[in-house]
This record gives structure tokens, sequence and C-alpha cells, in this order.
């Protein structure tokens, strides 16, 4: 297709990388706080603005919250990688013995894995796909094999709405939200604050669970529908490089103990049972259980060792990206420029239209910020403070962000590389599919946020 063809092309031959796009942004953001903010200090402006810039990589609390989302993808990934998700793949794999069966099978359940843990739902439909098409090339069976990779990234356009979604794990922490406006806001309007938004009140929230239900409908259907005229494709040498297992530097027999990995685990896990059951979620409550999960199913310490080994590289963009976009906050947040774009949003919205801006331009921003803790981290404070003005509900507007945020996913191949380099697939490849299931996606979460809240 022409159009996917060309979105794959301003992609990767005029877009820069992530990395790259946040420092130009920090740039622009400098600017635009040199141009459009006041100093009421003595010291130059530039060098109030970069003092702004420096305290705001360095604060303390947002790199506990980027630290928490590396351990919400690692954790995810080192879950997948476990033999007894592997054995359970092998299994399911007999029944796809057609395109059609393929792509229910592997979008279905990876939106109902990415819905507890994005990252595990991320290389769980890679690993789906990759299974199936290996499988399929061992039994002689013609399958479209870029569509059911396709199928194996829907979870992406759901996560920020489920268990590990950046932003309602962020408010139902206590005083998180006081603390992410602090030096925005006045004392007063601080106050008036909720202490915190449960879970209760966006992710597992009626309105988001009927939406979610209309995907798990919706997004397998219309993949079923492209299936009936598909063509079957050739599928790539996939070769054994999937199953290499890693190297460490040092192994002791401990490492291989089953009775002490599993005995570990079962401390955590009764551990996790006795200070977070029945509590709303937390990223910290998430990680602490699949710590222990990963460790039991792994059965021994080598194994979770080599697990973590293969999954921490993932990683690497939360960990240099997010104190970049926590710079560009602090800038924000101390020269008044949060202030600015909200009431520049309250001048022209209204509490109808305030959630369909957000969600609009949350999926802008997450083009050019493909990270929905950096995202929520830029614009957390924006949706806040507008949303308060217009008396729209909290959990309205944040459940606004995080639509749009995982909706454009579908567009933005960056956490499709994972999926691309264990399917041996290319973006555009994939593209044609998942541009047609975003556009259904925004329709339901329009006509959610329009209906159901």
């Amino acid at each position: 297709m022409s159009i996917t063809k060309s979105i794959e092309t301003l992609f990767q031959k005029y877009l820069p990388t992530p990395f790259v796009i946040a420092i130009l942004l920090t740039f622009v953001t400098i600017i635009l706080a040199l141009v459009f903010t006041d100093n009421p200090s003595r010291e130059p402006h530039l060098f109030m603005v970069l003092s702004y810039w420096e305290a705001g990589i360095w604060n303390e609390d947002l790199l506990v919250f980027a630290y928490q989302m590396m351990l919400i993808l690692v954790l995810g990934h080192v879950l997948c990688l476990s033999q007894p998700v592997a054995r359970a793949l092998d299994k399911v794999t007999v029944y796809a013995t057609s395109t059609a069966k393929a792509v229910v099978l592997v979008s279905l359940s990876t939106m109902l894995v990415a819905f507890f843990n994005w990252g595990l739902g991320l290389i769980f439909g890679a690993i789906f796909a990759r299974k199936i098409g290996e499988a399929s090339l061992k039994r002689g069976i013609a399958i479209n094999y870029p569509l059911i990779g396709a199928a194996g990234y829907v979870g992406l356009m759901v996560w920020h709405g489920g268990m590990s979604g950046s932003a309602p794990l962020k408010v139902a922490e206590s005083g998180h939200m006081a603390s992410l406006m602090q030096d925005i806001a006045s004392p007063a309007f601080i106050s008036q604050l909720p202490d915190r938004i449960t879970d209760g009140q966006t992710i597992f929230s009626p309105s988001n669970l009927i939406i979610f239900g209309l995907l798990l409908v919706l997004v397998p259907l219309i993949l079923y529908t492209l299936s009936r005229k598909a063509k079957p494709t050739t599928l790539p040498a996939f070769g054994d490089d999937f199953n290499q297992s890693s190297s460490l530097e040092k192994e002791h027999r401990m490492d291989r103990s089953k009775i002490l990995g599993i005995g570990v685990a079962i401390v955590i896990l009764l551990t996790f049972y006795i200070t977070y059951w029945g509590k709303s979620l937390t990223p910290n409550m998430l990680n602490f259980c699949m710590l222990g999960l990963g460790i039991l199913l792994h059965g021994n310490f080598k194994n979770f060792r080599n697990a973590v080994e293969k999954a921490i590289g993932g990683a690497s963009g939360i960990l240099i990206q997010f104190p970049l976009y926590f710079g560009i906050m602090g800038i924000m947040k101390s020269t008044g420029m949060v202030t600015l774009i909200s009431d520049g949003f309250v001048s022209f919205a209204t509490q109808t239209t305030l959630p369909i801006f957000t969600f609009i331009s949350a999926g802008i921003v997450n083009v050019f910020v493909p990270s929905g803790g950096g995202q929520w981290a830029i614009q957390g404070p924006i949706i806040i403070e507008s949303a308060s003005s217009l008396g729209v509900p909290l959990p309205k507007a944040i459940m606004a962000m995080a639509y749009g945020d995982q909706i454009t996913n579908m567009l933005q191949p960056f956490w499709a590389l994972p999926l691309l380099g264990i399917t041996k697939l290319k973006a555009k490849e994939i593209l044609p599919y998942t541009l047609i299931v975003m556009l259904v996606g925004a329709l339901v979460f329009i006509g959610g946020l329009l209906l159901f809240y």
C-alpha cells in the first residue's frame, strides 16, 4: 500500500530517533521558555532556564518513576521468556491452522496479556506470532505472516488503559498529583486535588472496561475480516537465534538450585499477599508480583538472570530518554509554561471537548515522545490544571490522555522494534494492518469518551 509505504519512509528516513527527538524537544522548550516567560531573578534568563532543566533531570521522584517503568518492561519480558509460557504457546499453536484462526488467537490473547502488563504483552505477542510462523513452516501451512505479526502488536493499543498504564498507576499513589503540581499551581489549588485517584476510577472503571471489551471484540473481528482476503506470504528463515541462551560471567551451584529459587519466589509472593492484597494497583505492587512470578516460572536464579540479561536491552530507551523528558518538565514547571499552555486549552475547549482535545494531542505527542511515562511527566500537569479549570472529572481526563498515547503506537514503529526483531518482519509489512486497527480504535476511544464517561 502506497500510503503505508510513505509513512514508513517518513519515519525511517526523515524522523530522527526518539533520543534525538528528546534532545530537539529540549532545545525547543528552552527557546520557548526564553521567548514566552518572564524572568523574576536577577540572573540571566538563560542561566535560570538551564538551572530549571538540570533540576528536572535529577528530580528524585521522577527518577524513581523511571526505574519503576523500566522494571515493568524488563520483568514483563522476563515472564514471557520462561519455559512454562513457551510450552503453553507451543500447545496453542496447533489450533492456528489458518491465518484467520491465527489472527484471532494472537490478537485476543495479546490484548488480554497487555492489559496486565505492557512489556509482557509486547514480547508475548511477538513470540506467539513467531511460534505460529515456525509451526506453519514445519507443517506446510500457508499463512499471511505479516498480518499475524500485526495481530501480535495490537496489545500496545490497550496497554495504557490497563494494569501497567503509567498515568493511572501514578495517580493511584498517595500524593503523586500534589508532587507533580508543586511549583506550578498555587497551594490553594493543590490542596483541592484528591490525594489519589484509585484504579477503580480509571483502570477498572465500568467505562474503561466497556471500551476494552469492545476492542476485544472488534479488533479480532477486523483482523479476521482482513485475513479472508489476505494472500499467503513467504515465511522468513527463522534460524535458531531466538532460542540461544545468554552467557553469564560467573555461575554458582546455588544459581541452579530449584529449591532455593522456588523458595525465594514463594517468600516474595507471600510478602506480596500480606502487603498488597486488596489494595489499589501501584507500580511497586505490580513489579513485586512479577518479580516473584518471574523467579517462580524460571525455576532457578540462573534461568532468571539469563532472561533478565536478554530483556534489559529493551529498557535502554527509558533509561536514557526519561531524564531528558524530566528536564523538559522541569523547565515547563519552573517557568510557568504549564499554566500558559493550560490557559490556552481552557480558552477554546469546553467540558465536553477537552477530553477529545486531550486524546488527539496525546496521540500527536506520542509520535514524538513514544513513552507513556515520559509523556505523563510532560503532559500530566497540563491535563490536571485544564481539567480542574473546566470541571472535567480528573479520571476522565487522565484516561483520555492514556487512550491517545496508546492509539498512535499503531502508527509509531518505535515500540514495534522488539517485535520486528523477534518475528523477522519489517515495519512496512505490518503497518497496512495496524493503521486500519488504529482508525477503528480511535473511533472506539472517542465514542467511549463521549458516551461512557
